[in-house]
C-alpha cells in the first residue's frame, strides 16, 4: 500500500507536468536564492499496516543558480532492516521484521550540483539519533547511525519557477552504525549496508 501510494502521487505530479515547461529557460528572470519543501514518501502515512509517522522538512538556499545547500530534517519509525532492497519480497515479509522497532531523527546537511538544464546530482550526509523499542514499545536502547546518500536526478520547474518536483535515483549507505541492540542486528546481519531508493522531493522557491 505504501509504495502504491507513491506511484500514484508521482504519476500525477508527471501528468501535471505534461502542460508545463520542464527546461531551464535561459532567459528566465526568475531565479529564487531559498526554497522549503518536503518529499512524496510522506504519502507513506496513509498506509494504515505499516504507517512510518514520517516527517520531512526541507530547507535550501542556492550559492549560485547551480550549487544548492541544504538543511533537512527527518523523523520516521521502521520496523524492518533498512538494508531490505526497495521493492523486495522480503520487505515486511514474516520473519523479516525487528522485534519492534527504532525511531529516528535525522538532521542532514546535503549539497547539489545542477549540470545541464534540469539534471543534477547531490550528496547528503543524514545523522539518525535511533531510539530502539522493544515489541512492548519500551525503550531498550539508543544508537547513531550516519547515512550516505547519493543522487541523480532530474529537476522539473513549474509557474515561472516558483514550485519544483526532482524526481531521482539514490543510494544510501551507512558507514558508521552504534549501539544497535543485539535482537535487531540478528535480524538484518543478512541485509548490506546500503540500498537503492527513487527520491521524489518537491519544493517552493521564494
Amino acid at each position: 500500500m505504501q509504495r502504491k501510494n507513491l506511484w500514484i502521487g508521482l504519476a500525477l505530479v508527471f501528468a501535471g507536468s505534461l502542460q508545463l515547461n520542464a527546461q531551464n529557460n535561459k532567459q528566465d528572470s526568475t531565479y529564487k536564492r531559498w526554497f522549503v519543501g518536503s518529499t512524496l514518501y510522506l504519502l507513506g502515512n496513509f498506509d494504515k499496516v505499516n504507517n512510518p509517522e514520517y516527517v520531512q522538512l526541507n530547507v535550501g538556499y542556492r550559492i549560485t543558480p547551480k550549487d544548492v545547500v541544504s538543511f533537512r530534517f527527518k523523523r520516521s519509525i521502521y520496523s524492518w532492516p533498512i538494508g531490505i532492497p526497495f521493492g523486495s519480497s522480503s520487505f515486511d515479509a514474516s520473519g523479516e521484521n525487528y522485534p519492534g522497532h527504532a525511531r529516528i531523527l535525522a538532521p542532514t546537511l546535503g549539497y547539489q550540483r545542477l549540470w545541464w538544464k534540469g539534471a543534477y546530482s547531490s550528496v547528503q550526509a543524514l545523522n539518525a539519533f535511533e531510539k530502539y523499542m522493544n515489541e512492548d514499545n519500551k525503550k531498550i536502547g539508543n544508537g547513531y547511525t550516519l547515512y550516505l546518500d547519493f543522487y541523480l536526478g532530474y529537476q522539473f520547474k513549474f509557474f515561472k519557477n516558483r514550485f519544483f518536483f526532482e524526481p531521482a535515483i539514490g543510494c544510501s549507505y551507512w558507514p558508521v552504525r552504534t549501539n544497535v541492540p543485539a535482537s535487531f542486528k540478528t535480524v538484518e546481519k543478512k541485509w548490506p549496508n546500503y540500498f537503492v531508493q527513487p527520491g521524489f522531493d518537491f519544493g517552493y522557491n521564494f
